[in-house]
């Protein structure tokens, strides 16, 4: 098995970096590096210090230089959505262009617990509270360790990171949960990143069953074209779940599904004829849907 490590230079990446020959026996390894040209000579330093390590460990070093800035402009996004597109993108052509099996990033238990709370305060669906997992060719070994226990094993064994300068600024909504947020629930629950963690593993068992619930009963209930057969979808026991499945890709805002949960609540609990649906509409990203002779439908 040929493995390709995220390494970073940070003290997550230097820590899966130093342990992979554990985490992955038998496996055959090399680094991929970005320097996303955000932090000026200290981008650069983290990419020469991790030339050097492979250099000093044997390691096939790829690295790849990006103008995230001007990415970010070019799509309309945020600096750590532009960065986390073009990291992974790479990525994935690393994995096709050089037959590794699979690149492991240094994503660990603290991350997932940031995760889940950034999902929880945007809105989202049960997979919002799963956490992190392997996919895609992804994977992520470091899930059930903690940033204190990463820490402790590096100062004990004396080996070297470098210091993400940015990590401090609070600024940024993942930061300002690691930097201010948690430090409160440490106070109330020491474990909380464990407990978090056993939380999140028991939804995804809940997820999975959601998830095979949907599969065995969404057979007919579209058209080719997309469009949703309401009375079909009406007809279920746990409808609304089913419902925000099919319609969740056209990006509907929580109170804008809330409000066609309700309008098509009352059309199936209240007397027929008494409750007009067709014609209604509710506006998505970018797409419009429509009710129209019982199908709900998009309009781009």
């Amino acid at each position: 098995m040929r493995i390709l490590l995220a390494v970073s230079g940070g003290i997550d990446s230097m820590y899966l970096a130093n342990r992979a020959p554990e985490l992955f026996p038998g496996a055959r390894f090399a680094v991929a590096h970005c320097n996303f040209g955000l932090r000026g000579a200290e981008s650069d330093g983290d990419e020469a210090f991790v030339r050097a390590w492979c250099t000093e460990h044997g390691m096939e070093c790829f690295t790849e230089r990006f103008d995230t800035r001007a990415y970010a402009a070019e799509h309309s996004q945020s600096i750590e959505m532009a960065a986390r597109e073009l990291r992974y993108a790479w990525f994935w052509r690393l994995l096709d262009e050089q037959g590794f099996d699979a690149v492991a990033v240094a994503h660990n238990a603290d991350d997932n617990a940031e995760t889940l709370l950034l999902n929880l305060l945007r809105g989202t669906g049960t997979r919002g509270l799963r956490g992190m997992g392997d996919r895609d060719g992804i994977v992520r070994p470091l899930l059930e360790t903690s940033r204190a226990e990463i820490r402790e094993w590096m100062e004990a064994h004396g080996l070297p990171w470098r210091e993400d300068s940015t990590n401090a600024d609070s600024s940024p909504k993942r930061n300002r949960i690691r930097n201010e947020v948690f430090p409160v629930f440490a106070r109330i629950n020491p474990s909380f990143v464990r407990t978090l963690g056993d939380d999140m593993r028991r939804i995804a068992r809940v997820d999975d069953i959601a998830e095979s619930y949907f599969r065995s009963v969404r057979e007919g209930l579209t058209l080719p074209d997309g469009a949703i057969k309401i009375a079909k979808v009406l007809a279920l026991e746990h409808w609304e779940y089913v419902l925000w499945r099919l319609v969740e890709e056209y990006g509907l805002s929580g109170p804008t599904f809330e409000k066609l949960v309700a309008l098509l609540r009352r059309y199936r609990e209240e007397p027929r004829g008494t409750v007009t649906i067709g014609g209604k509409v509710f506006e998505g990203t970018g797409v419009t849907l429509v009710i129209s002779d019982e199908l709900l439908y998009s309009m781009i």
